[in-house]
């Protein structure tokens, strides 16, 4: 055993808790000293290990001893394990029958809420409102704390302009600018007010980086981009994350420059912490240091946790490779032991700063755990979330709001009472038997002599087509009929790739039937990601993108449908028309040879449109607004100047509205090749009938910095255009230049 002077264990221990009261890093470094110079070199290596418990598994493998590994101090860190009573007799284990009595850190994917679910965050970023994101993480954390956890696997901050990827789900969509802010608002809402507050948990930043970009959608796939690419569009989130304080971060499953992230120290030790001076710790993903094997990187155990550690990681999740190989390379000469105290103090100073060595048990409250879990502020927090996060696509005729006093009304579709569905995938502890359906939704919303229909038509994604028939009946009784029909909850998140984006199964036969009897149809879709849709949109007279929206998905749909709560949310990933187009999105550079309808010989398919079927930002309301002139203060500006561009925004509909004001900028020539619009800002108003609002934005020379021929970041002098609409495409705008 070290020693530490001439103290013994006890005195060593009681001088480590001495320090309680001093929140300074001078003084949480001397108390992360004072126990490391206590340690073994087997049982530093164990606080680096994080193995699952036996409850909610959430990858390939699991160790079934992890109990004992506890005991033998072989683990620092346990993930999905919940519960006051539960994470107590696990800790209970670690400070009452190991040498040194250091407490585990307990951490779950709690990634759109835990007992009370949100949105996928997808659905959450459509809602465009930062408040409403981090009220979301805020309740999350508030509930996941009172179950003993410390720590969270969110927020997930990958790009992602593949939506055949199933992890599209799980992100804030396309866009770097939006994408930053969100991950911003729900680092602060998981941390609430610090590391250490009792109604919070630590942030975990992932999946670092670019894993957003495996190729072809293709779930654990290669990346594979420029340097230019990386920092331009993928990294951003991730450090707004870390700027925002987010505690830890976790490494992604893909390759980049023929290295996987795990094993890569260009980003883990010379962007992550050399450049951005981050100083919480690093975890793999589930297993991610075995699986270097696999890439071809490394050739055994040994190999690959050296890579993982020489990189900068300092946590293994689940692979158990350090517990295996780390003391024998420590040994033989091959790894410093100095890299593996670094990696200690990283993850025991998060303890100190959670007050574990205080108090082990202060997470764990059963009293503030009944207190706590879907109480009736988190659920109703959950509806205002989930209907902010609604997208009206379609109202032709202006077919919605319904009537809450129509006669017969029904509701039709394999999603249209599907409890399980509901909550999607990521969903945590989150009981599905608890969540609305839209049907019953419907059934609260209407009138008491309303009568309201059910079928279901067919199933999500099988063939079989004999319940149709029926459908078809029950909708030809019906005045109106809401037809529900999307992605079951298991075909999104990982390992949920899908080739097609089409409705799968017969639903679309099962929509073609319903179509033919000539009802009007209000088509409400529930899917982790964009659909190609182009029949529904050429066909359905209304169609609502309702994503899946958590416990309270049937009051929030009903909301809207009912014209309870006028729908405001807005794309925040483009709807390409088929999977052909992929990857589409706004902010795409020009060619030499931009598309001419009129030329073949320019930037076109033979057989599908260039535009999207959607595009960014794109959401109806129930009334309508008209853009005013965009205007800027001055025609040229310097660095030092502030821009002020102004639109006048008026309501021109009958009814009080939300809309989201989006301004986007292009710069016209550069060094190099610029994309043809980027968000650069937006703003959310609210408008009685017949009001009008001057929105203003600011932009100053930091708004128009990109990364130059030579990667410098800044700005270059030359003209840009401004423009200003509610969403990608219907802008006007105005052009301005910088000297």
């Amino acid at each position: 055993m070290n020693k530490l002077c001439s103290l013994t264990l006890a005195t060593a221990l009681l001088c480590a808790a001495c320090y309680s009261s001093e929140k300074t890093s001078t003084g949480i470094g001397t108390r992360v000293d004072s126990v490391l110079a206590l340690m073994t070199l087997d049982e530093k290596i164990g606080q680096l290990t994080l193995f699952t418990s036996d409850i909610d598994v959430t990858g390939p493998t699991m160790r079934e001893n992890y109990k004992e590994d506890i005991k033998a101090g072989r683990v620092g860190a346990i993930f999905n394990a919940y519960g006051a009573a539960y994470t107590r007799k696990l800790q209970e284990i670690a400070v009452k029958e190991t040498r040194l009595h250091i407490p585990l850190l307990f951490g779950y994917d709690v990634v759109h809420g835990h007992r009370t679910i949100f949105p996928m965050p997808l659905g959450e970023a459509a809602s465009w409102d930062l408040a409403a994101v981090e009220k979301s993480a805020r309740v999350a954390a508030d509930e996941a704390s009172a179950e003993g956890l410390h720590w969270t696997f969110a927020p997930m901050c990958d790009i992602a302009r593949d939506p055949r990827w199933g992890r599209i789900t799980e992100g804030a969509g396309e866009d770097v600018y939006l994408g930053s802010k969100i991950a911003a608002a729900r680092v602060k809402g998981i941390q609430g007010d610090g590391v250490g507050s009792l109604n919070s948990v630590m942030a975990c930043v992932k999946h670092f980086a670019a894993y957003g970009a495996a190729q072809a959608g293709r779930d654990y796939h290669t990346t594979d981009m420029s340097d230019r690419v990386l920092r331009e569009t993928y990294l951003p989130p991730y450090k707004a994350a870390l700027d925002a304080g987010a505690a830890t971060v976790m490494t992604s499953f893909n390759e980049i420059d023929g290295v996987p992230a795990t094993g890569n120290k260009y980003l883990m030790t010379d962007i992550l912490r050399k450049e951005w001076n981050f100083t919480g710790f690093v975890v793999t993903d589930y297993t991610s240091i075995m699986e270097m094997i696999p890439h071809g990187i490394a050739e055994d155990t040994a190999s690959a946790a050296a890579l993982a550690l020489e990189a900068g990681v300092d946590m293994d999740m689940q692979a158990g490779f350090y517990n295996d190989a780390l003391a024998a390379l420590v040994k033989a000469g091959k790894l410093k032991e100095g890299l593996i105290d670094e990696a200690v103090r990283r993850i025991l100073r998060k303890k100190f700063e959670l007050g574990l060595f205080d108090d082990p048990y202060r997470y764990s409250s059963e009293q503030r755990e009944k207190e706590t879990l879907m109480s009736a502020a988190n659920l109703e927090a959950a509806r205002d979330v989930a209907r902010k996060a609604i997208v009206l696509l379609k109202n032709d005729k202006q077919l919605l709001p319904l009537e809450k006093d129509v006669k017969k009304l029904a509701v039709i579709g394999p999603l249209a009472d599907a409890r399980r569905e509901m909550i999607g995938s990521w969903s945590a502890a989150g009981d599905w038997h608890k969540a609305s359906t839209l049907l019953e939704g419907v059934k609260q919303a209407v009138s008491a002599g309303t009568q309201v229909l059910y079928a279901k038509g067919c199933a999500i994604d099988n063939d079989s087509t004999q319940a149709i028939a029926q459908a078809v009946r029950t909708a030809q009784q019906a005045d109106v009929v809401i037809l529900a029909v999307g992605e079951g909850a298991w075909m999104t998140g990982e390992a949920a790739s899908r080739a097609s984006l089409n409705i799968p199964g017969v639903q679309q036969r099962l929509i073609e039937a319903i179509y033919k009897t000539g009802k009007p149809v209000v088509a409400v879709l529930l899917n982790g990601r964009p659909l190609t849709i182009p029949w529904l949109d050429a066909n359905i007279p209304a169609i609502v993108e309702a994503w899946l929206p958590g416990t309270m998905a049937g009051q929030a749909i009903a909301d809207v449908l009912f014209g309870d709560y006028n729908p405001s949310g807005r794309l925040p990933v483009t709807f390409p028309r088929s999977v052909g187009q992929i990857p589409l999105y706004y902010s795409m550079k020009n060619t030499g040879r931009p598309m001419d309808p009129n030329n073949k010989y320019t930037s076109k398919y033979l057989d599908e449109r260039n535009d999207p079927l959607y595009p960014f930002g794109y959401g109806l309301s129930y009334t309508t607004f008209s853009y005013g002139p965009v205007q800027v203060d001055k025609q040229e500006m310097t660095q030092q100047d502030e821009l002020i561009v102004t639109c006048t925004v008026t309501n021109t509909g009958a009814r009080a509205g939300k809309e989201t004001v989006q301004l986007y900028l292009h710069d016209v020539t550069g060094s190099v090749t610029r994309p043809v619009r980027e968000l650069k800002g937006f703003k959310q108003i609210e408008l009685a009938p017949g009001a009008s609002q001057n929105v203003t934005f600011k932009l100053t020379a930091h708004d128009l910095s990109f990364y130059r021929r030579d990667m410098s970041f800044g700005t270059e002098p030359g003209k840009f255009d401004v423009y200003i609409g509610p969403n990608a495409r219907d802008t006007q705008g105005t052009a301005f230049a910088l000297r």
